[in-house]
C-alpha cells in the first residue's frame, strides 16, 4: 500500500499524470511556478523522492532526467481507499458512511463501475452483461 502523497509530492505526480508523458524537472518547475514561489532544487528533490519511493521510473537525457509515472492516479486512489477500507474495524459501515457521502454523478459512477466489474468481481464487457441479463431474464421487450 502506498503512503499518501505529500503536498508538494501530490502537486509534482498531479502534472506527471495530467501531463501522460515523460517530463524534466524544468518542465514542472516552471508550471509550479505559476502557482508559488519555488527553487530547482526542491522540485529535483522532490521528483528523486518520488523514484526513489517508486512512483515515477527516469531515464537520462543528456545531463538531465525525464521521469514518467509508473501507475495512474486512478491506481493511487483505488489503494488509498482500499487501504482505508481495510484498516477500519467495521467495513461494512465505513462504507455505507462512504457512500453516503457521494454527490450523485460520484454515485452514477459507481453504479457504472459495479456494473463493469459483474457481480463475480471479474471484469465483463457491456456487451457479455447484456448477453447474460438476456439469458437470466429472457429478451428485452421487441426483440
Amino acid at each position: 500500500m502506498p503512503r499518501p502523497l505529500g503536498e508538494l509530492e501530490d502537486a509534482v505526480m498531479t502534472r506527471v499524470w495530467q501531463w501522460n508523458r515523460p517530463v524534466t524537472v524544468r518542465e514542472v518547475l516552471e508550471d509550479l511556478q505559476q502557482e508559488r514561489s519555488i527553487a530547482y532544487t526542491t522540485v529535483m528533490t522532490v521528483m528523486d523522492n518520488l523514484h526513489q519511493k517508486g512512483w515515477v521510473r527516469r531515464e537520462a537525457e543528456g545531463r538531465a532526467y525525464r521521469y514518467t509515472a509508473v501507475s495512474t492516479r486512478a491506481a493511487y486512489s483505488a489503494a488509498l481507499m482500499n487501504e482505508a477500507w481495510s484498516t477500519s474495524d467495521n467495513p461494512a459501515a465505513a462504507l455505507v458512511a462512504f457512500f453516503g457521502m457521494m454527490s450523485a454523478e460520484q454515485r452514477e459512477a459507481l453504479r457504472d463501475a459495479i456494473r463493469i466489474v459483474g457481480h463475480d468481481g471479474e471484469a465483463a464487457p457491456p456487451a457479455a452483461d447484456a448477453e447474460a441479463d438476456s439469458a437470466e431474464h429472457g429478451p428485452e421487450p421487441g426483440r
